[in-house]
């Protein structure tokens, strides 16, 4: 069975606008990174939503929740921005839903060339299908379970709470 994407934008799909130096979002950047990867596995892509984390809701939140619930997938893996990934897998952790879920990022735009977005998503892939039913948090290269991580804002990095 495929792995069931969710795409719901942070860094990883943030675009730069020449003109007047903001960062923007256009179009999930999936497929091209797949194709670049040369990834086998089969996937079905859905974007939920084009946000950067920092202004997602509750709501938002919710319907991630319920888009995981109701997949037939048992594995997924979600694009998500990195400042509040670990509150998404908070929600989700807590929910106990029967799939493996694995939340992962970018801390650079995949289209600026130099991004961790690659590597991070080709990792987020195997996790999905070697960890068991659980909630997950993949950045660059380590594996989080989603109640023992945080982003270190001063140093960039994914760390556990408590070792």
């Amino acid at each position: 069975m495929a792995i069931r994407i969710f795409v719901t934008g942070g860094t990883f799909d943030k675009e730069y606008n020449e003109i007047d130096g903001t960062l923007f979002f256009k179009d999930t950047h999936l497929k091209e990174m797949l194709t670049l990867a040369r990834a086998r596995v089969e996937v079905d892509i859905r974007t939920l939503m084009m946000i950067d984390s920092l202004e997602m809701t509750d709501a938002d939140r919710q319907l991630i929740l319920k888009q995981c619930g109701a997949a037939k997938e048992n594995q997924i893996v979600i694009t998500h921005g990195t400042d509040t990934m670990d509150q998404t897998a908070r929600v989700l952790g807590e929910a106990k839903l029967p799939r493996t879920i694995i939340l992962t990022g970018a801390m650079i735009p995949y289209k600026f060339g130099s991004s961790d977005g690659l590597f991070n998503l080709g990792s987020a892939l195997a996790f999905a299908q070697a960890l068991p039913h659980g909630v997950y948090v993949a950045m660059n290269g380590m594996c989080f379970n989603w109640d023992n991580v945080r982003k270190n804002k001063k140093t960039g990095k994914f760390e556990e709470l408590r070792s």
